[in-house]
Order: structure tokens, then C-alpha cells, then sequence
């Protein structure tokens, strides 16, 4: 049976020219390691959550240093939607946080990382509803590409 791996972040070397169908692609990487999170037991399961844990720092990092601006400066109501979209990653750090202080087999793990992934999930499809179909609309494809690359680079320089 061929081994379930969702990429990493940063483990992705496709040519992105669209940073929406990159953020897309990678709300995807989430859910599947979401997915496998649950899905596994043991040292499978603590090797998925630190893959999980490491995607969603870089995600974020990236988007709170290109999408956020550009999203802040360049979409009508821009302001609000970026602090819409702050207070839900804050609201998922403290569900992370509160799950990274226990091990992956306690009992209390698996309706925590259920919360993470609600919270998680919602934050996801309000960016791409207020967000990233503004950042489609408004953007030609050089500067999505622009973007991009922006995403990228903060990703290779992202805390993990």
C-alpha cells in the first residue's frame, strides 16, 4: 500500500504563477493532513500533527506578510476583512497552542484538534471568499504571479 504523505510546506516546487491557486492548493495540504492527523495512531499521528503544525506556521507567516497588506491596501473594506481574518488565525493559535501542550495519544487531543480544524476551516473559506476572489478580480496575472512569489519567499523565511 503506497504511503500517505501530504507535501510540506515549502516541499513544493510546482512553478506557481497564480498565488491564489497556490493558497488554494495548500488550504487543500491542510484539510488532508487534517485528515491523516486523525486518521493515524501513535508515531504516525505525532509525525502527521508536527507536519500539520509546520504547514499551518508557514501558511500563515506568508499571509500575514504579503496577502494581508496587499488585501489591506488593495480591496474595498480592505482594513476590516484583514482584521476579520487576524482574529480568526489568533483564535486558532490558542486552540494550537493549547493542543501542542499534549501528546498526541491523550484523550483530550482528538476534541481539540476537531476545534483546530472548525476554527481552521471557517478561517480558510472566509479568505478565500473575502479575500482571495478580490485579490482575482483586482489582479492581472503578473502581479498574481508577483504574489507568488512574494508567498514563497516568506514561506522559505517562516519560523516553524
Amino acid at each position: 500500500m503506497p504511503e500517505k504523505h501530504t507535501t510540506q510546506a515549502g516541499d513544493d516546487r510546482a512553478p506557481d504563477t497564480d498565488v491564489v491557486a497556490l493558497l488554494m492548493r495548500q488550504h487543500g495540504d491542510i484539510r488532508n493532513l487534517f485528515d491523516e492527523v486523525e486518521q493515524s495512531r501513535g508515531e504516525e499521528r505525532r509525525e502527521a500533527f508536527r507536519r500539520l503544525v509546520r504547514l499551518l506556521a508557514v501558511h500563515e507567516t506568508a499571509e500575514e506578510e504579503v496577502v494581508h497588506p496587499f488585501a489591506r491596501r488593495g480591496l474595498p473594506g480592505g482594513e476590516q476583512v484583514v482584521e476579520d481574518r487576524l482574529a480568526e488565525e489568533r483564535a486558532a493559535k490558542e486552540t494550537l497552542a493549547a493542543l501542542d501542550e499534549l501528546d498526541t495519544d491523550d484523550p483530550k487531543f482528538m476534541p481539540q484538534l476537531m476545534r483546530l480544524r472548525m476554527d481552521v476551516q471557517e478561517h480558510a473559506r472566509a479568505e478565500e471568499r473575502y479575500e482571495f476572489t478580490h485579490i482575482r478580480r483586482s489582479t492581472d496575472a503578473e502581479g498574481l504571479a508577483s504574489l507568488a512569489k512574494a508567498v514563497k519567499a516568506a514561506e522559505a523565511m517562516a519560523p516553524t
